[in-house]
């Protein structure tokens, strides 16, 4: 999914937030001639009664109202603070990378395609009343609501940013028919401060919400030893008819907003990993796949999202690939940084997997045993 329009989510210079990452990815997505072998598809902005979905009606009106005239923003609905400045035509940007998603979402549905990507999605920090860590709507959400609405019965959401994918959490909190979980940097250490273990779930709906919170400073093992001990297995009992995904590319040692130490190549092993678990866990391979925080615009967001496209569209690209020459010298003339020469950070990535035993003096494993202890009994799987 792709409209050039997406890059107008723009909240202004020194913001983390910045809009060449997209276009960046879109670039490199065109250099390997992806766009020429996949299809580009531009959904159209979401519209308020499907923003709704998730969204409540007085905060959609604010964002309206702001979007019109910056200058009226307060904080009010986290609307005009240091994370989420308001600027003109705030709704109408926002709305249509939401629509992006809702679109990608219909169309795995009513089985159009397999898999869809929308890379400038992923904007997990929104409440359904209001904006929150560089998020005003929560397209993730939407998706998903909207897959709901058109008669899903069983989605899984797995988001393996570095921060807490609380938005979506707290949207499907007490619903049973999503299943949420998030892989992310300690609350301890990092924003949003929550996504502890022992967040399960509402009354309605205990265990469907998974939270893996990794110490800061966690590298390639550990990160890959988590997911592959919690994930595969919730997937794999709740056997969802679509799965989506969210790939912020804050987790990697580069970025400058956290703390874990995740190269492009784990990165890159974990979309294969979704892909391949789109396919195995009951959702006949309709994948949505988004993307998320990564504030290393240049050396790390395009190529990780890049490998994302790829991936979805079953061409993937190998680690030691190159990147074209011609997608360096542009991003050399547009943004005066020397992009990286390939398609990896020359790791070989792997993890011990949990069946082989765990170490309760180690910190990736306590942390694996506290959602494993808080969530698996629930589900009624041993932790």
């Amino acid at each position: 999914m792709w409209d050039e329009a997406v890059t107008k989510y723009d909240f202004g210079p020194g913001h983390p937030m910045d809009p060449v990452r997209l276009e960046l990815t879109m670039g490199l997505v065109r250099a390997f001639g992806l766009d020429r072998e996949l299809e580009v598809r531009a959904g159209r902005p979401a519209g308020d009664s499907t923003l709704r979905l998730v969204h409540r009606e007085d905060y959609v009106a604010a964002v309206h109202e702001v979007s019109a005239d910056p200058g009226v923003a307060d904080g009010s609905y986290g609307l005009g603070t240091a994370d989420d400045p308001a600027f003109h035509g705030m709704h109408e940007a926002s709305a249509l990378i939401a629509g992006q998603s809702v679109a990608a979402a219909e169309a795995i549905w009513r089985g159009e395609t397999a898999h869809a990507v929308n890379f400038a999605g992923g904007l997990h920090h929104a409440m359904p009343g209001g904006a929150a860590g560089f998020c005003i709507y929560n397209d993730a959400a939407l998706a998903i609501a909207r897959l709901l609405e058109l008669g899903a019965e069983r989605v899984a959401y797995v988001d393996v940013d570095v921060h807490h994918g609380d938005g979506v959490q707290a949207a499907f909190w007490d619903d049973p028919r999503v299943l949420t979980i998030s892989l992310h940097e300690h609350p301890r250490t990092l924003f949003p401060q929550t996504g502890w273990p022992e967040e399960t779930g509402g009354p309605a709906a205990e265990g469907s919400a998974v939270n893996i919170a990794l110490p800061a400073g966690t590298g390639d093992e550990g990160w890959l030893r988590a997911f592959h001990s919690v994930v595969p297995e919730l997937l794999e009992d709740f056997r969802p008819q679509v799965l989506v995904t969210q790939h912020g590319a804050d987790t990697h040692f580069e970025d400058p907003l956290a703390h874990l130490a995740v190269s492009l190549d784990a990165q890159r092993a974990v979309m294969e990993a979704c892909h391949e678990l789109a396919h195995a866990c009951g959702a006949d391979g309709r994948w949505l796949s988004l993307g998320g925080g990564g504030y290393a615009v240049v050396d790390v967001v395009p190529r990780s999202w890049t490998h994302l496209v790829a991936i979805a569209g079953h061409r993937p690209i190998g680690p030691e690939t190159a990147v074209p020459g011609s997608w360096r010298d542009a991003v050399y003339a547009r943004t005066g940084v020397v992009a990286p020469g390939r398609m990896t950070d020359g790791r070989e990535p792997g993890w011990r997997d949990w069946e082989g035993g765990y170490d309760p003096a180690d910190r990736i494993d306590q942390a694996v045993l506290a959602t494993r202890r808080a969530v698996f009994p629930l589900r009624g799987l041993l932790a």
